[in-house]
């Protein structure tokens, strides 16, 4: 049988020979026998558990752990996935430290920045819900548009990008800033009165006032693109077609033209805050059309 000195497993493990000597007296490795002048010698079942001890030391384990895993009380498998998920979530928290840190870094706001990131999901949606109260709140509203726009949720990952944390700040600046809720609170009270005069308002998005309103920005588009100012008879002449479509969407002849349907519902932090919620959420990036609105806005005048 082959026997093997402290300075012999040092050489082989790494280990210092204060660490094997150590784990030795705690019963780990156990001794085999003696040298003819008294010092431990250990056997090859000896080294192979000092291997695993040392390897699962390297990766966090601790002693107690390692311990059973040795008295064969808990299998390595076992101790690997407990391990695995509790490093998992630390990981977790330090992305989560890490995005707050450059977040900080960028606006110097420490307190509110950490306290927004840490919040649990019902809470993050308790600040939306809030927002949705004061701007809906005893309003007759389109069933189906108001459930939907609340029905929309936060979903920020655990472990959230510095961007998606960003827009997740700049998400709960935006609902809870006063003149912005004033804005949507009269957008909302202008949605109830289209409605009352018959106007289809089912959340804006019936594929008809989709589509119109996806014609209405393509056309904007290919007029800047050419240099077509918003006050030339060209825009005009665009606009009257645009205004005619819009209407037959709205599903009233007589319906606001698009120019003042954008006064009125055109608010741009609107369309930012489904940018932002896009992002944080994860969603396919929602291109920014200010540009056309403005245009259109302007021609329609």
């Amino acid at each position: 049988m082959t026997h093997y000195s402290i300075g012999e497993l040092a050489r082989m493990t790494g280990l210092s020979t204060r660490t094997i000597r150590f784990y030795s007296d705690s019963g780990l490795i156990p001794v085999t026998g003696r040298t003819a002048g008294g010092f431990r010698t250990y056997d090859v079942d000896g080294l192979a558990r000092l291997k695993l001890l040392r390897t699962l030391r390297e990766l966090g384990v601790d002693l107690p752990t390692a311990q059973r895993v040795l008295a064969r009380e808990v299998s390595v498998a076992e101790v690997a996935r407990t391990h695995a998920e509790a490093i998992d979530a630390q990981l977790r928290t330090l992305r989560l430290r890490r995005a707050v840190l450059r977040v900080v870094a960028r606006n110097g706001e420490v307190e509110m920045v950490h306290e927004l990131a840490r919040l649990s999901e019902e809470e993050r949606q308790a600040i939306l819900d809030d927002f949705f109260d004061e701007v809906f709140g005893g309003l007759d509203l389109d069933p189906a548009f108001r459930d939907r726009m609340r029905s929309v949720r936060v979903e920020l990952p655990d472990d959230p990008s510095t961007e998606q944390l960003e827009a997740w700040i700049e998400l709960v600046n935006l609902v809870r800033d006063q003149d912005f809720r004033a804005s949507i609170r009269r957008m909302s009270e202008r949605h109830q009165e289209m409605r009352a005069e018959g106007a289809d308002l089912s959340g804006g998005g019936s594929p008809a006032q989709v589509e119109a309103f996806q014609h209405a920005i393509g056309r904007a588009r290919a007029a800047l693109d050419a240099g077509v100012p918003p006050t030339s008879d060209e825009a005009r002449l665009i606009a009257g077609e645009i205004n005619e479509r819009w209407g037959e969407a709205l599903g009233t002849p007589v319906g606001p033209e698009l120019s003042r349907w954008l006064d009125q519902f055109g608010d741009p932090r609107a369309e930012r805050y489904w940018t932002l919620i896009a992002k944080i959420n994860g969603w396919p990036p929602i291109p920014d059309t200010s540009v056309e609105r403005a245009w259109l806005a302007e021609a329609g005048r």
